[in-house]
């Protein structure tokens, strides 16, 4: 089991790299695809543009579920295994952190419902994220690929833009993984 898991994640990383590089070029934005481990969201994948002022990601940088645009992850699990990956107490990043469980579950679903999550300074105040779920050919979800972009340089029509590219990498690296 953890071997098939371990081949799945160097298989994941191989396909979705020249995808995260292209989106990354496209936007000129820190792309970044991330799974769920041990009740975190981990990074497996990343790639930054060359600009000097830029969302700085680091490979195996882990982060909590309920905050930010990594909130997709757990917006595509059943709703037992979801009960079970939200801690009791939530921890507050921001003023735009949701802390409370209920919130959180209808988030989730409004989530789950449109297809991606955009995070407004949840995480860091000045900071905008977009994520995509990647689903499995039985319509789990296996990882979620992103954008990070600071907040000041980031429009309306920046992430709509970010949505529909997001969409297409997602597509794409499940069909690499031959879903």
């Amino acid at each position: 089991m953890l071997g098939t898991a371990a081949s799945t994640q160097v298989d994941l990383v191989r396909v979705a790299n020249p995808i995260l590089e292209s989106l990354s070029q496209k936007v000129n934005e820190t792309t970044q695809l991330r799974i769920i481990d041990n009740g975190e969201s981990l990074c497996i994948a990343k790639f930054e543009p060359t600009r000097d002022l830029r969302v700085h990601c680091m490979i195996g940088r882990r982060r909590p579920l309920h905050a930010g645009s990594y909130k997709v992850l757990l917006a595509f699990l059943p709703p037992q295994i979801q009960a079970q990956l939200i801690p009791v107490t939530l921890e507050k990043f921001t003023s735009r952190t949701i802390t409370n469980r209920a919130q959180l579950s209808l988030e989730l679903q409004r989530i789950r419902e449109a297809g991606y999550c955009v995070s407004r300074g949840e995480v860091s105040d000045q900071l905008v994220s977009v994520s995509v779920p990647v689903l499995a050919f039985d319509g789990s979800v296996i990882a979620a690929v992103n954008i990070a972009a600071p907040a000041f340089r980031t429009q309306e029509s920046d992430i709509e833009r970010y949505i529909g590219l997001l969409k297409d990498a997602a597509k794409e690296i499940s069909k690499g993984l031959g879903w």
